[in-house]
């Protein structure tokens, strides 16, 4: 079972947290607010997603790295992992 599935609920529950972020800060775009609100609101936005990207990671390297007993396939699920950091650093 991928891990992604083992842990839906609480994956889910961080998406629906940025879901909510995002609704608001669209609310505050629509709205007279503050340059300030909409950066701290545009930051927890951030922090949100990156706490999503690490529980996912996390979960990755355990299940595909850790317990994979075959060699190559972890050198490939490492060189994912790796690209995709590559790409979300940038």
């Amino acid at each position: 079972m991928s891990h992604t599935i083992k842990d839906k609920k609480k994956l889910n529950t961080r998406v629906n947290k940025i879901q909510g972020q995002i609704n608001g800060l669209k609310k505050l775009l629509e709205e007279e607010n503050e340059c300030q609100d909409v950066l701290q609101q545009i930051a927890a936005i951030r922090g949100a997603v990156n706490g999503l990207m690490r529980e996912v990671i996390k979960g990755h390297l355990i299940e595909h790295l850790v317990f994979e007993e075959e060699l190559e396939k972890r050198e490939t699920d490492m060189q994912a992992v790796l690209n995709i950091l590559d790409s979300y650093i940038k």
